[in-house]
């Protein structure tokens, strides 16, 4: 009868959870708290959070790779988070997920403010300051450096798709950070934003944006797929996708399609992405100093691309003869539309009559374009290191 206590005992996760585990347990349980009682990003944080929780529970084996039997069969199938997380590793996720973006996605504000690119290019900023400073570390290799790196463009998706094609082994370390800075863009923001401008530049008001065209929607997503994707071919996964989702939507002769890409396929997709990042914080993997380098260099990158967009943007203000109200150039990083409404909430905390949500969207989105740019350029450069 001991015997039979002892066994099952053996059997249980109580005899095989380390400390490591029990940590990041913990941490999934923070990340928990975080979305449903503070509320930041719910539908980021809560998947991924209980994927963090499911991946780290002793003895379950949800991300418990094959095994293959001497006859070439398999012997022992993986676990179920194994399986969903082929479609991170494989690069299929991410341009589903900007197939959704792209369907939710006006591009109106660009259209209309075209210098808003200039912003949307300056927030890009920090991922090539973050990519040196990672080569300066000593710790990691250029195709690494670069995925980290992608993290200052606050763009989950690109950055898996980006780590899936150049450092896979860190992809999950990576993904974490990008989507928890993602999550997290209301805490960090507003002290950069407020350091870095002047109560009475925070006041200003802009002008009404000019009435967008139809024709002008239309032509844009076939223009910028053409043009990006003939400029930096690895970028056009990515572009691609994200502007046949703004197609769908603009052209209105699709909407069981458009409805699709931006709700049902999104919402599924973003269940399995978030789930499969969370399971690939494993104690083993996620408690390492490379690690703890990409959470501090992805804050960093997340920074000076934040503060990249509201400086151009100051001087945008001082050189142009149409008022630019600085807060709009924190939105250049492509949380979209997280960042923009950070910049609506700041202003409106000064001046409650400013509204400036529309004017942030167009950096907003073309955050998104020279993101998912930023991601081609370092395949192009790094993809054969």
């Amino acid at each position: 009868m001991l015997q039979t206590i002892i066994d099952f005992y053996y059997s249980t996760g109580f005899s095989a959870i380390t400390p490591g585990q029990v940590l990041m347990i913990g941490v999934s349980f923070v990340l928990l708290y975080l979305a449903i009682k503070r509320g930041f990003e719910p539908l980021l944080l809560v998947p991924i959070a209980f994927g963090m929780f499911l991946t780290n529970l002793p003895l379950a084996g949800l991300m418990a790779e094959p095994i293959m039997g001497a006859d070439g069969h398999v012997a022992e199938i993986g676990g179920l988070l194994y399986y969903l997380y082929q479609g991170d590793h494989l690069g299929i996720f991410p341009p589903i997920i900007f197939l959704g973006v792209g369907a939710m996605t006006d591009f109106g504000p660009l259209i209309a403010n075209p210098k808003s690119l200039l912003l949307g290019a300056a927030a890009q900023f920090g991922i090539f300051v973050t990519f040196l400073g990672a080569i300066a570390s000593g710790l990691f290799t250029p195709p690494e450096a670069a995925s980290i790196g992608i993290i200052g463009g606050a763009d989950g998706p690109t950055a898996i798709f980006l780590s899936s094609k150049l450092a896979p082994h860190i992809m999950g370390s990576i993904a974490v950070a990008a989507y928890s800075y993602m999550a997290l863009v209301p805490v960090i923001q507003p002290p950069i934003m407020k350091l870095l401008t002047t109560k009475e530049e925070r006041m200003i008001k802009m002008n009404q944006l000019r009435t967008v065209s139809r024709l002008e929607k239309l032509l844009f997503p076939i223009a910028v797929t053409l043009i990006v994707s003939l400029i930096v071919p690895p970028a056009a996964a990515l572009i691609g996708m994200l502007m046949l989702g703004n197609l769908f939507k603009e052209s209105g002769v699709v909407g069981r399609l458009s409805d699709t890409a931006q709700n049902q396929l999104m919402n599924i997709v973003t269940i399995f992405l978030g789930v499969t990042v969370g399971a690939t914080a494993t104690a083993e993997a996620f408690l390492t100093l490379q690690t703890l380098a990409i959470v501090a260099l992805g804050v960093i990158a997340f920074g000076i691309g934040t503060g990249a967009g509201v400086l151009l943007a100051k001087l945008m203000n001082k050189l142009t003869k149409d008022p630019i109200n600085p807060l709009i150039g924190s939105a250049g990083v492509s949380a979209v539309p997280m960042a923009a409404r950070v910049s609506q909430v700041v202003g409106q905390k000064e001046n409650p009559s400013n509204f400036l949500l529309m004017h942030a969207m167009g950096p907003n989105v073309a955050g998104v374009i020279g993101s998912a740019v930023s991601a081609g350029v370092m395949l192009s450069l790094f993809s054969g290191f």
